[in-house]
């Protein structure tokens, strides 16, 4: 059955086209976004969502079009930096604008000078504080922040004295804030713990106005969505249903359209060699009737599709290690006197296991992988590696590996991976994760976050380790991507540890998890659909 909305329609494209650097990203796009509906927006990197965004929110101007939206609108931000000198709850309130400003104004009379013409302003403050539900801001502000899982200590401190996945967490509740008539939500899954994710996706599906949101998170975009407006061939196309269910309906009617097409210029062929052969005699009327009909039979133009999907795939090498791939004992990790972020945890990694790490974000995934992948060392206790080990290692912070001011280029930087490889197979590689032509010799600096994911995962490619310790390495990749890294990481022959919050990803790869749960750590042998049936 497909998915019902009311006909009362929020937002609309009309005839809205952008070009960047002279090329099309959409072009005469004219859609409605209804009321009661949930979108997903998907494309791959670079295809335009983000722009689309910034165009319905006026943060940006379409090449032609125009746009009408609701009044009041969440938006997703990502500057964090602006609201560094601002409290928790302030940041959250700032979400309703009209609200805020009204707030603001009402301190700024108070501090000055009573007059008649004042009081009947702070009574016309006070009626649009009461209508925007002002007097109950602070409380529906924690509600949000709890929800999120934010801790009730952070709520009167300043941004940026609170963890940086927090503030962004806080960001998304700005967005959430005030009962707006439209959301628009881009990646809010990042920075995001499971359950967290899972709260937000109840509030999202129980969320009553219109909703677009982009994600590389395919678990997230099949819970919330009913439809998905996709953005390829130049233009967007609404399809009703989850992702899954538009790529299923896409796929067919490019395949069904190039059936068509293929079967028209074979008849279209046929018609010709009867037009070449009796052109010039005399069956002039059925000729004339071939030629007609070629001209209603021509086959419809095929737009090319700008979604690209890399070819991930790891090699160990040909010698294998023992059965025993990493022994940790009694290992313990504090960053602060007296308060282990892990204690006491021990644990046995044999050839082939595919374990995936996960838990509440500041639990210790990341110190634990980095532990293990030798780049920290434990307080206590031993890491021994097996025999004839190779680490690939993935940090969750790009910067570990990667100096984005450096002024060399991709190419220079894999060459250094593996000392004497030749050129060719650097170039095979990067072509494998979309870097084709001359963006083999762009600079590091240069590369957006999702880029640089995928030249982090071509150093993998190339240095053939035979144990792959991922921390987080979807966050920044495209849909396309994620789904490519599932497969490399299905097939891969070595022995490979994930963290991650994407369950579409777990559910493909991991046959065991590491739990962070209630400050301990454990080990369960079974899948994530297994763990939820415990």
């Amino acid at each position: 059955m497909l998915p019902y909305c009311p006909l009362l329609i929020m937002i609309t494209l009309d005839k809205i086209s952008k070009k960047i650097a002279g090329r099309v990203l959409f072009e005469d796009v004219s859609v409605t976004f209804s009321n009661g509906c949930r979108y997903g927006l998907t494309g791959p990197n670079g295809a335009g969502k983000s722009t689309l965004f910034k165009i319905i929110v006026k943060l940006e101007e379409a090449t032609s079009g125009n746009v009408v939206v609701p009044e009041k609108i969440g938006f997703l931000k990502q500057n964090i930096e602006d609201y560094k000198n601002s409290t928790v709850l302030d940041t959250v309130i700032m979400g309703n604008v009209r609200l805020w400003k009204a707030f603001a104004e009402r301190e700024a009379l108070y501090e000055g000078e009573m007059t008649d013409a004042v009081g009947l302003r702070l009574g016309e403050l006070e009626e649009i504080i009461g209508e925007e539900n002002g007097y109950t801001a602070e409380s529906d502000a924690e509600i949000l922040l709890e929800g999120i899982g934010i801790e009730r200590n952070y709520y009167p401190e300043l941004m940026k004295t609170i963890p940086t996945d927090r503030q962004f967490r806080v960001l998304l509740c700005q967005a959430l804030f005030g009962k707006p008539k439209a959301l628009l939500l881009d990646e809010p899954t990042n920075h995001l713990d499971l359950s967290s994710i899972g709260w937000l996706e109840e509030f999202l599906k129980n969320y009553g106005g219109t909703l677009i949101v982009i994600s590389h998170d395919r678990h997230f975009l099949n819970t919330i969505t009913t439809h998905i407006a996709d953005i390829d061939y130049e233009t967007l196309i609404i399809y009703p249903g989850n992702y899954d269910d538009m790529l299923v309906v896409k796929t067919s009617l490019r395949e069904r359209t190039e059936m068509e097409n293929k079967a028209k210029e074979k008849k279209i062929a046929q018609l010709k060699e009867f037009v070449a052969k009796f052109g010039a005699g005399t069956r002039a009327s059925q000729v004339q009737s071939r030629v007609r009909e070629i001209q209603r039979l021509q086959p419809q133009e095929l737009k090319k599709s700008n979604i690209q999907r890399p070819y991930i795939r790891f090699y160990p090498p040909e010698r294998q290690p023992g059965q025993v791939v990493l022994k940790a004992e009694e290992i313990g990790k504090e960053y602060v006197k007296n308060h282990p972020i892990i204690g006491h945890f021990s644990l046995e990694i044999h050839r082939g296991d595919k374990i995936a790490v996960i838990g509440n974000n500041g639990q210790g995934k990341t110190t634990l992988l980095k532990m293990l992948a030798q780049k920290l060392l434990p307080d206590t206790g031993s890491i021994s590696l097996g025999h004839q080990v190779k680490i690939g290692y993935f940090p969750q912070s790009h910067h570990d590996v990667l100096d984005k001011h450096s002024t060399g280029t991709l190419f220079d930087w894999l060459k250094n991976i593996r000392p004497g490889i030749y050129d060719n197979d650097v170039r095979s590689v990067l072509g494998k994760l979309l870097f084709t032509g001359d963006d083999a010799f762009k600079s590091i600096a240069a590369l957006s976050g999702g880029e640089t994911a995928r030249l982090i995962l071509a150093s993998l490619m190339l240095d053939e380790p035979n144990f792959l310790l991922l921390d987080e390495p979807n966050n920044h990749l495209d849909l396309e991507a994620v789904s490519a890294l599932a497969w490399g990481l299905e097939e891969y022959k070595g022995t490979a540890i994930l963290a991650t919050h994407d369950r579409e990803l777990i559910n493909q790869f991991a046959k065991k998890l590491i739990l962070f749960e209630n400050g301990k750590i454990r080990v369960f042998d079974g899948t994530l659909d297994e763990l939820s049936k415990t």
